[in-house]
């Protein structure tokens, strides 16, 4: 059965994590999470390409037969030098603003993403695909991420900023938004508080699964009869409060598969 590699800077890739384990549960996972070097969003592009490249190579040495860059950032920087390193498919993520385009009523879509893949060339050349009639009121969630990842998704600190960073967008008119990371799908109680019911939040975590069923599909890997799969835990910074958060995350039951937390270390 494939295994399969998830990685992000931190705990956002839980999001991408949380859809494979509903659409695709019988496939073998190992979930890596660099939170010892988290954000990434405020880090050079040398470093995120450099750090992102090692750590798809030692997915790649530990078996792995696809890796999904669940990072908009690690995306946005490396997923060229990472395809062009590495054999086998690798799966990146990126905003949203096509589909939030298409989907928008007034034409006024708000993107709320980190500072690095704002300032991608990456993100910019996708913005300038789209139609000129569409908005886009681009705003960088600096500070969102860190308090994420210390389990403040739903505290107030995080609302307060939340709602500093979402009053551009919200006085812009926006009627759709594009969570531009995937740590932000985990902030949607906090935006709904904020910005009511009616505002469209475009989260892409959906297609990238459906990216990497059919790009596992083609490695024609032997069927296994098991109905749920292994999920590993690697963590840079501390592995038990990685387990801990993907607990109180996941929507998926992690009881049905055997999971594992251990410390990152040296990757070798």
């Amino acid at each position: 059965m494939a295994l399969i590699g998830v990685f992000d800077s931190g705990v956002g890739g839980l999001s991408v994590l949380d859809e494979a384990l509903r659409q695709l549960p019988q496939y073998d996972y190992i979930y890596l999470a660099d939170s010892a070097n988290a954000p990434y969003g405020e880090k050079s592009s040398e470093w995120i390409t450099a750090r992102s490249l090692a750590i798809c190579k030692y997915l790649d040495i530990k078996g792995c037969d696809a890796i999904v860059v669940a990072c908009n950032t690690a995306t946005a920087e490396a997923i060229q030098q990472i395809r062009e390193a590495l054999p086998i498919p690798i799966i990146g993520v990126e905003p949203g603003i096509k589909p939030a385009a298409m989907q928008s009523q007034n034409n006024i879509v708000g993107v709320l993403a980190t500072e690095a893949t704002l300032k991608s060339d990456k993100f910019n050349a996708l913005l300038n695909t789209l139609p000129n009639d569409c908005q886009f009121i681009i705003q960088a969630g600096a500070g969102l991420v860190p308090l994420i990842e210390s389990g403040e998704a739903d505290g107030e600190e995080t609302l307060e900023l939340l709602a500093k960073h979402l009053e551009p967008i919200q006085d812009g008119g926006a009627d759709t938004l594009v969570l531009g990371c995937t740590h932000y799908p985990f902030l949607r109680k906090s935006i709904r508080k904020l910005l009511g019911e009616s505002i469209t939040l475009i989260d892409t975590s959906d297609a990238v699964v459906r990216q990497l069923k059919r790009q596992v599909e083609t490695l024609k890997k032997d069927r296994s009869e098991k109905n749920f799969g292994s999920v590993l835990f690697l963590s840079s910074k501390n592995e038990e409060s990685l387990l801990l958060m993907a607990q109180n995350l996941l929507s998926a039951d992690l009881s049905l598969h055997a999971v594992e937390a251990r410390f990152l270390g040296e990757m070798r």
